[in-house]
């Protein structure tokens, strides 16, 4: 398809009736509109009605006055009036859609303790851990992973560069995951014995 550079005397046309430049006007743009609707996944009868209201109103907002007054961004115009066009139609369809029983019941709160037991024991271990550890590296693992600060701030603060940052993170996050395993390693074994 060959695009067309559409100019002020085309749109004058336009507005005039003029029935060689209407029907140039619906051809070239009902394939395009044809296009963007299929391949939002719209049936074929959804694509004809919305190519059509797109149409309609691009011509009716020519003909008013103070209406589309650029020919350069006509082509904008249409694709713009088109998106309004169906996002007017999905809005509709929402609207008349029924609310199914379902979306009425209230899901059931349940607590589960084990998991909330299990939740606080895991969060009581990451604190004694973090303890053990050494200050800065304590301090480097808290910033950057439980307040979630920027590194630019992490790095003012203990005044290192971003990549030597990266190491020190790396550094901590070995500890931790030693101290931890070491833990784990003793809380199974304590278990075993029991």
């Amino acid at each position: 398809m060959e695009l067309y550079n559409f100019d002020e005397d085309y749109l004058d046309r336009l507005r005039q009736g003029d029935a060689d430049t209407e029907r140039h006007f619906v051809a070239y743009f009902e394939q395009l509109l044809r296009i963007k609707l299929r391949a939002r996944m719209f049936p074929p009868d959804k694509v004809k009605d919305l190519s059509q209201e797109t149409l309609i109103r691009v011509i009716v907002s020519l003909r008013r006055e103070g209406g589309i007054r650029q020919a350069k961004s006509f082509g904008a115009f249409v694709n713009s009036t088109c998106n309004f066009v169906i996002m007017e139609s999905q809005r509709s369809e929402y609207r008349t859609t029924p609310i199914e029983d379902s979306h009425f019941e209230i899901a059931e709160k349940k607590t589960d303790l084990d998991q909330l037991i299990d939740s606080k024991r895991t969060c009581e271990q990451v604190r004694q851990i973090l303890k053990d550890m050494p200050t800065r590296d304590r301090q480097i693992l808290w910033a950057i992973f439980l307040e979630e600060k920027d590194k630019d701030e992490v790095c003012a603060k203990f005044n290192v560069k971003r990549d030597y940052l990266r190491v020190l993170v790396h550094r901590a996050k070995d500890r931790f995951r030693t101290i931890y395993k070491k833990d784990q390693g003793g809380s199974k074994s304590g278990r075993a014995s029991a």
